[in-house]
């Protein structure tokens, strides 16, 4: 082969080789990714904690059975509107009513034996102690006049001594007599003030006993408290029931309110004043509006969370909504209008920071990272306060981690 064949050669082999390297090298090479772009625009926002809640009446009325009985009587159905006073349902009441007679028989005995007591009890005994000390102050009287006498005529020595010493023995008899009777009349007082006063506490147990049977008597006609829904009613005809049972549940159910469940970690958030709407599921197309009084104090476990419970009344006017019903909550905290708003996927958090990417040139584009300052947030976008001009274009980055000088391939959204 000769030199100058030779050199062709070589020189051919070495282009194929560099065709290769370089087929290798730009296939080794990445294509920029794709990235969704949006721009940049002004809208409104609503900040607001969703959660779930539970309604139930604001003056709720309970009735519950006070004795162990059975349902004799039903006249009402549940979710019926009912009047003040109308019979709801009657339980069995035979021996309440023997056992209120026989209460009233022994009220009428012990307050007869109170009026004796406090009459001075046995008004003959009490009389005969007074009369015999009656007679004894007649007869000390007589008796110390004899001794007076005697003593001046012994004195005149006109009696003998012994006479004046047998008087005075008789007068001395006569006051012991006296002091006997004395204290038995005071005995006979006091034990009368003893028997006065258990008389007073067996009539003041026999009235308590007797209201209690008298209220239990009562309770087993039961009827309606206020003007209302009966909105419960557990119980059906000839059911047994126990003490302290719920017999029926009436309310005004205009005057409602929903028990919200709020997460601790969004407690902060709530303020007195912020408006908050319900929805039902069972009547999508209908909500109910009420606003916030106060904020929970406390929190409590409800179920596997731990939450503070909001209070807030609702206007049902159409009674609509019923007690117990799971419903939908929104607290509304803040509503902006017209402000600049990105979706919550641009935003990149970086410590205390907050960026996005801005996207330069189309469809080959270079990301520039952005510092912005944030706003009011919701469910799908945040409010940009600073750091974004209306009519910027910016990255929404989800399957690659952006760079600051990144080269995309920027896609519009259709």
């Amino acid at each position: 082969m000769t030199p100058k064949r030779l050199k062709l050669v070589w020189i051919s082999a070495l282009l194929v080789l560099a065709a290769i390297a370089a087929l290798v090298y730009w296939s080794a090479r990445k294509a920029p990714p794709d990235v969704t772009v949006q721009t940049v625009g002004r809208g409104n926002l609503s900040a607001a904690i969703s959660t779930n809640g539970k309604i139930e009446p604001i003056d709720p009325y309970e009735l519950r059975a006070l004795i162990p009985s059975h349902v004799t009587k039903l006249l009402v159905t549940e979710g019926q509107s009912v009047k003040k006073g109308e019979l709801l349902l009657q339980l069995d009441n035979t021996q309440l009513q023997a056992d209120v007679a026989r209460a009233r028989e022994a009220l009428v005995t012990n307050q007869e034996a109170l009026r004796v007591a406090r009459a001075g009890g046995q008004a003959t005994q009490l009389a005969q102690l007074d009369s015999d000390l009656r007679k004894d102050d007649v007869e000390h009287a007589r008796l110390q006049n004899i001794v007076t006498t005697d003593e001046k005529l012994v004195a005149q020595q006109a009696l003998t001594q012994q006479q004046l010493t047998d008087d005075r023995a008789n007068l001395a008899r006569l006051e012991a007599d006296e002091r006997r009777l004395q204290a038995a009349r005071a005995d006979f007082v006091r034990q009368n003030k003893v028997d006065e006063d258990k008389q007073a506490l067996l009539v003041q147990q026999s009235q308590d006993s007797l209201t209690d049977l008298e209220n239990k008597l009562a309770s087993t006609h039961v009827t309606a408290p206020i003007n209302g829904t009966l909105y419960a009613l557990p119980v059906h005809m000839n059911d047994p029931v126990k003490a302290g049972d719920l017999l029926a549940a009436v309310a005004d159910l205009r005057r409602i309110r929903v028990r919200a469940f709020v997460d601790e970690p969004e407690l902060g958030q709530l303020a007195p004043g912020q408006n908050v709407v319900v929805t039902w599921d069972a009547m999508p197309n209908r909500t109910w509006m009420g606003h916030t009084t106060q904020v929970p104090r406390e929190v409590v476990p409800h179920g596997t969370r731990t939450v503070g419970e909001l209070l807030c009344p609702l206007d049902n006017e159409d009674q609509k909504l019923v007690p117990n019903t799971n419903v939908n909550v929104r607290i509304e905290q803040q509503t902006r209008y017209n402000v600049i708003v990105v979706p919550r996927g641009a935003v990149i958090f970086d410590g205390p920071r907050r960026f996005v990417y801005l996207v330069e040139g189309s469809p080959a584009s270079v990301l520039r990272r952005r510092e912005v300052h944030l706003g009011i947030s919701d469910a799908t976008s945040y409010e940009i306060v600073s750091g974004l001009n209306v009519g910027d274009v910016i990255a929404l980055p989800n399957d690659f981690e952006p760079e600051d000088g990144m080269k995309v391939h920027a896609i519009q959204p259709e």
